[in-house]
């Protein structure tokens, strides 16, 4: 796969707590260098890395209830316009997980198709966070059906902050279920392009990295 593919299915991310101002407007700058699919920030940092990627084909990523997913539709719907209306183009969300977890699928499915609906109206993609690490295979699978029914354009593996992050076998499962059309994002753990090319190889198309750097770097060498 030539460079600039690979760094057009990475969303350049950033959102450890503690990321300060020039962190930010490094990774901006990174992504504009390399040709990143985005830069996926945190949602106070929406606005400035809006005006940091004006007029290039870097897209703006928030995400959503993040790390827990465990904040009220409302709020998530908020949230989502919120972002949207300060510059994101981008929306990754997480799904109520504790729902899930209870046996209470209709409570998943509106959660997340009320984030779809604003976020659509407002031409904005939403990607779905399962975060597997905490979910049965059955759950997953559940939990992207509920995604497809919906609309909602990619269910994504994880937030980075459980107890695990992508996995071949999950990220192969939840190509199964969903099929072509969907989108799937693996992220977690994904440092080299060894890990880059096992997540393509078992369906992601699109990564989730703060190492997109030196995964795309390792392509060049």
């Amino acid at each position: 796969m030539p460079n600039n593919q690979i760094a057009a299915l990475i969303d350049h991310t950033i959102l450890k707590p503690d990321s300060v101002r020039t962190d930010i407007e490094r990774v901006c700058r990174e992504a504009l260098e390399y040709g990143f699919a985005s830069v996926c920030v945190n949602p106070c940092w929406v606005p400035a890395v809006a005006r940091a990627l004006a007029g290039s084909a870097v897209a703006v990523c928030s995400v959503i209830a993040f790390p827990f997913g465990a904040t009220s539709t409302a709020a998530k719907v908020a949230e989502s316009e919120i972002a949207v209306g300060e510059g994101a183009r981008e929306l990754d969300m997480v799904i109520n997980i504790g729902a899930l977890r209870s046996g209470e699928p209709a409570l998943v499915r509106d959660d997340i198709g009320a984030v779809v609906s604003a976020a659509h109206a407002r031409g904005a993609t939403v990607k779905v966070i399962l975060e597997t690490a905490l979910l049965t295979e059955e759950q997953i699978i559940h939990a992207c059906q509920l995604s497809q029914q919906v609309n909602a354009d990619f269910v994504k593996t994880s937030t980075g902050f459980a107890s695990g992050g992508a996995t071949v076998p999950v990220v192969e499962l939840m190509r199964r279920t969903v099929g072509p059309a969907m989108g799937v994002k693996a992220s977690g753990g994904i440092r080299t392009l060894e890990d880059f090319r096992k997540m393509v190889a078992a369906g992601a198309s699109r990564i989730g990295a703060s190492a997109g750097v030196q995964i795309v770097d390792a392509s060049r060498a």
